[in-house]
């Protein structure tokens, strides 16, 4: 067989494509699928005097159990997607959430209500499981697009989520929510299942054996610390928020509360598109700006005495945030070219996880010692450090 034949052998079996009415569908069963995951985790301390906590006091440990069981769970189901299919993957994905928040709604105890939210973040993993299957189907920027509208439906679920559950709640309890949150995983394959399952490539270990395998264009080592670094900076501030802006401004609303959380998620969805189109040729550039506008949101937050100075800080945030998304989405992009999209993606959702795990950790310490406003300033060490690893990145890609 000549080199050209050879060449033709490993390059025809090429993912086969999703169309943009395909790809917005897989986000809005990755939104859908999220209400539940991320609506109800804020009611914990409603939901566990039922359970025989009466004070609520395993709600911080319980809030990251989800966390901490879909990081160790991903390696495992981006592997197996490689071997199975990314197709059958996700769709476990969302039965696997179907079945954790049942049982969640039926539990009539705590540890039956603990092992239902650890099955939801080992059985669940959706945004790995998701990123894999684009993967598998897309490459370059159309993938980078497509990751970065799944960020959207994260921030649209996250900010509408807990809406949702606070105005069902009179009706029903947010305990027994979960039992109607599960319609919505399960509705999601049922849409899933009519999409195409994308045309698996060679492996790249076995074309690399061959001598014919592109080299991989992104570096996995960057992309993973700088995942970290975002997700530790922007989620330390989350845990302690409401309990600084109540500090600072007694008696303020709690729908004033609420929305100074969401607005840097609001910030994504409305700038996100044109972020992309700005930044797609330079991520690095864009993640170094991002993670500085980071470390000026949370640093903005130390002075914030008054509502005005609050939504400044936050608008900062956002700023970061959005810039941060979009880099990294871009970035993941670059990363998964010639590589198995499912072990990578399984692997930086380890890492994703692993940040927030520890960042929630690290704010509930420096809390304790030094206050409600030693989370933001920990954050903002945190992003200058990472936008500083960003900035050399840059440097050495040139």
């Amino acid at each position: 067989m000549t080199t050209a034949a050879a060449e033709r052998a490993v390059l025809a079996p090429a993912p086969a494509g999703l169309d943009r009415r395909q790809v917005h569908a897989v986000a809005a069963c990755y939104f859908v699928a999220s209400f539940a995951a991320l609506g109800l985790p804020p009611f914990l301390t409603a939901i566990l005097p039922g359970l025989g906590d009466a004070d609520g006091s395993w709600a911080g440990v319980l809030y990251i159990v989800p966390t901490v069981f879909s990081g160790l769970g991903a390696p495992l189901w981006g592997r197996l997607a490689d071997r199975f299919g990314r197709k059958r993957l996700l769709l476990r994905a969302q039965l696997g959430l179907t079945v954790s928040f049942l049982l969640a709604g039926w539990a009539d105890s705590l540890p039956a209500f603990t092992v239902a939210l650890v099955l939801q973040g080992f059985l669940g993993g959706t945004f790995a499981a998701t990123n894999g299957y684009l993967a598998a189907a897309l490459e370059g920027s159309q993938l980078s697009k497509a990751l970065t509208l799944m960020q959207g439906a994260a921030r649209a679920s996250l900010v509408a989520a807990p809406i949702l559950v606070g105005a069902l709640s009179p009706w029903i309890s947010p305990h027994r929510q979960y039992l109607v949150m599960a319609v919505l995983p399960l509705a999601a394959a049922a849409l899933l299942s009519l999409l195409p399952e994308p045309a698996c490539p060679e492996r790249p270990e076995k074309a690399a054996a061959s001598g014919t395998a592109e080299q991989p264009a992104g570096s996995l080592k960057l992309l993973y610390a700088l995942e970290f670094g975002f997700v530790f900076s922007t989620i330390i501030s989350f845990p302690y928020l409401v309990s600084l802006v109540e500090e600072r401004m007694p008696g303020v609303n709690g729908t004033v509360t609420g929305l100074l959380f969401a607005l840097p998620h609001l910030c994504y969805l409305a700038a996100a598109g044109r972020v992309h189109t700005r930044f797609a040729d330079r991520p690095r550039t864009g993640m170094a700006v991002g993670l500085g506008f980071v470390a000026l949101g949370l640093a903005a937050h130390w002075p914030a005495h008054s509502l005005l100075t609050f939504t400044l800080a936050r608008l900062l945030l956002g700023v970061g945030l959005t810039l941060g998304l979009v880099c990294l989405s871009v970035l993941a992009a670059e990363a998964a070219r010639g590589r198995a999209p499912g072990r990578m993606f399984g692997s930086l959702e380890f890492v994703s996880k692993g940040g927030a795990v520890a960042a929630g950790v690290v704010a509930a310490l420096v809390n304790g010692a030094f206050g409600a406003s030693a989370p933001v300033l920990t954050g903002t060490v945190a992003a200058l450090a990472a936008a500083l690893l960003a900035l050399l990145s840059r440097r050495s890609h040139r």
